[in-house]
């Protein structure tokens, strides 16, 4: 397996700078690279990433995109002075040339296609590169938007040509629209090009009818452009959240990419001047961790945009953090999605129906009347305007003091094993690296422990003594030694009612309990108060709706699991945001062992990673599989994708319809009702 996460960065991208006063281009300076290589090493994230030089992209990789005069424009800007650079920028759409900027936009795709290298060589696992200027705007022949060269689509295009590679995922959640990987794609199949950006209908930058939702490619690219447009400004956490789970991962899982590409833009971070939007850094992390399930692990993320340099900075290591394999910060705000964008995400999903398997059978239809449809009347123009210069700088100062608060409150110590087990000393060899062998606790601690708490539910001695295992490794996560641990079990339902007994004991009260397989329920009955908060809050909603769901797929091919996790396990989920999860498995199960493990690893975005999974003890290959999940391993590809059949997506629905009133993470069509 391939580990470490490349780290690219060159100070000489620093150098290309504006000249002369421009209102629309002076945020793009030189410390949105300096600064965010100083907040990743303010953390000490540098030092754990595996260097990787930039250089240089060639003539011929720049044309595998680029028109050989748009090449020669750039080129022959080198030696011009002031005024003359000046008039060429002027002939482009927010852009501007420096004497450097050639230099620096060839070492922008130099970066990119070194971490494409890294990457897909299998040198690391995955890798970020800081590069300037960006380049998801820039079209074959035009400079645009701060973009001289499209860095990413070049190594999209790289990607292919070197490695043979057939299908690669672009992910853009810049605030902008990259219009300029849409027109280089939009006919390409091969490439499956998401974007999410501020739209409002037309009105904000670059304005375009073809930034809609009904864009979606042309010729045998129908289909593979998806474009979710925000109407409205202060989009947040579950927004986005809820563009992941009801657009992108069913469409990515489907696609089944061999290599994603981020064009990471943080612009619709919160505090951006140009977005506007209210999405905290931790949120980034959260995508991130998302799309490391795909393509084994394959993941290069090329930053864009990003202009309030706090907000940059503390995302930019977000991402950089979950990369390296962290815990993901429990996310913040209110876990429900606004009518807009919800609204967005039902036109998407109806404009799609026609070229995906996973939409087959979904209920989509067009909304013409929008909510946000009213509020354009009030606006003259989209982009700030100078009179708002004064309230941007206020702004930006309260977004950083904001900032400087919220970023102590949501991170936290990791702890230093990422994974607990039990087991012999001659085993250890067959566990994953960063896997900690824990001694079970002696029998007569057990059973003082179970006499004093648990004997209504422990009756018998076999498995009591099974119980020792359990302890260690569930105390060592609940006193955050380990991030999470496995234990195996002759009764892992009773296994996991002890554990969740104990974990309340310790304090935890938000606690996501998933069954797995044939197994009794066993709901506690210790303490009245205490039952109803686990019976209702976990066994009663969570657990009855989880069982449902894997009865569903009893007759499957692995397929009904996404349309079950992505469309209904994860909205709860989040929406529910645990701070412990116990995840049990028993026999006679009917989902997989690469489902489990993806499910294992998906959880893993929720309460710090704190899971303690019970596995039947005659299972041992998912027992080595999941651990490897637990640890972060890449989860393995699930194959040719099978579509859900019409009666588990209508069973699917009819459970989102009916519970999407108190998990708003459910909301995936804009029905007025739902939000009043």
């Amino acid at each position: 397996m391939a580990s470490g996460t490349a780290l690219i960065y060159d100070e000489e991208m620093t150098t290309h700078k504006l000249l002369w006063s421009d209102p629309i281009c002076d945020i793009e300076v030189p410390e949105r690279l300096s600064s965010s290589y100083e907040q990743l090493r303010s953390y000490h994230l540098v030092e754990r990433c595996v260097h990787v030089p930039a250089r240089e992209g060639s003539e011929e990789e720049i044309l595998l995109i680029h028109s050989l005069e748009h090449l020669e424009v750039a080129k022959s800007t080198q030696t011009m002075n002031e005024e003359e650079l000046k008039r060429v920028s002027e002939n482009y759409d927010a852009f501007f040339f420096h004497p450097s900027t050639y230099r620096c936009a060839r070492l922008a795709v130099g970066a990119a296609l070194q971490l494409v290298d890294a990457v897909v060589s299998g040198n690391v696992r995955n890798g970020m590169a800081l590069v300037r200027p960006p380049g998801h705007h820039s079209q074959r022949n035009a400079a645009n938007g701060f973009c001289l060269f499209n860095n990413v689509a070049i190594a999209a295009e790289y990607a292919k040509l070197n490695y043979g590679l057939q299908r690669i995922l672009i992910v853009d959640w810049d605030v902008h629209h990259g219009q300029g990987t849409q027109y280089i794609f939009e006919e390409d199949p091969s490439v499956l090009y998401f974007s999410w950006h501020r739209y409002e209908h037309q009105e904000f930058w670059p304005s375009l009818r073809e930034s809609d939702y009904d864009a979606v490619g042309l010729g045998k690219g129908k289909g593979f452009n998806i474009n979710l447009p925000w109407n409205k400004v202060g989009m947040g956490n579950a927004d986005y959240l809820a563009a992941f789970f009801h657009v992108l991962l069913p469409m990515a899982f489907e696609f089944d990419p061999e290599l994603v590409i981020v064009s990471s833009g943080y612009d619709s971070g919160i505090g951006d001047p140009e977005g506007q939007m209210n999405a905290t850094p931790e949120v980034f992390a959260h995508l991130t961790h998302f799309l490391m399930q795909l393509a084994k692990g394959k993941l290069c993320v090329i930053l864009e945009g990003g202009y309030h340099l706090k907000s940059l900075g503390e995302s930019v290591c977000m991402t950089v953090k979950t990369l390296l394999g962290d815990p993901v910060p429990q996310i913040s705000g209110e876990m429900a999605p606004c009518l807009s964008a919800v609204e967005s995400i039902q036109n998407v999903r109806a404009a799609h129906k026609p070229y995906w398997k996973w939409l087959a059978y979904e209920d989509t239809s067009f909304l013409q009347n929008l909510s946000t449809k009213s509020h354009l009347l009030k606006k003259t123009n989209s982009n700030p305007s100078t009179e708002h210069e004064s309230k941007i700088t206020n702004n930006t100062v309260k977004v950083e003091r904001f900032l400087e608060l919220h970023m102590k409150n949501i991170l936290f110590p990791v702890p230093p094993i990422k994974t607990a087990t039990t087991g012999s000393e001659s085993s250890e060899h067959l566990l994953p690296e960063h896997v900690q062998l824990v001694k079970e606790m002696d029998k007569t601690e057990i059973k003082a422990l179970v006499s004093g708490c648990y004997a209504d539910l422990v009756k018998e001695e076999k498995t009591l003594l099974s119980l020792g295992s359990m302890f260690v490794i569930l105390d060592k996560i609940l006193k955050k030694e380990v991030c999470n641990g496995i234990a195996a079990s002759p009764t892992a339902a009773l296994s996991a009612a002890v554990a969740l007994r104990h974990s309340i004991r310790f304090g935890f009260q938000r606690v996501l309990c998933v069954f797995i397989g044939d197994m009794q329920m066993i709901p506690d009955t210790e303490d009245g108060h205490l039952s109803v908060v686990l019976y209702l809050g976990i066994w009663g909603f969570i657990f009855l709706l989880i069982k449902l769901l894997l009865l569903l797929l009893k007759d499957a091919e692995g397929n009904d699991f996404f349309s079950a996790v992505l469309g209904l396990i994860l909205p709860v989920a989040y929406s529910y945001q645990p701070n412990l999860i116990v995840i049990a498995v028993g026999p006679n199960r009917n989902l997989g062992i690469n489902g489990i493990s993806l499910l294992v690893a998906f959880l893993q975005g929720l309460a710090e990673s704190r899971i303690f999974a019970v596995i039947e003890d005659t299972e041992i290959s998912l027992m080595q599989s999941v651990t490897k999940a637990l640890v972060g391993a890449s989860t393995p590809p699930f194959g040719i994708y099978v579509p859900p059949t019409q009666e588990k997506v209508n069973k699917i629905k009819a459970l989102r319809d009916q519970f999407q009133q108190e998990w708003k993470m459910l909301q995936c069509s804009g029905k007025l009702s739902d939000f009043i």
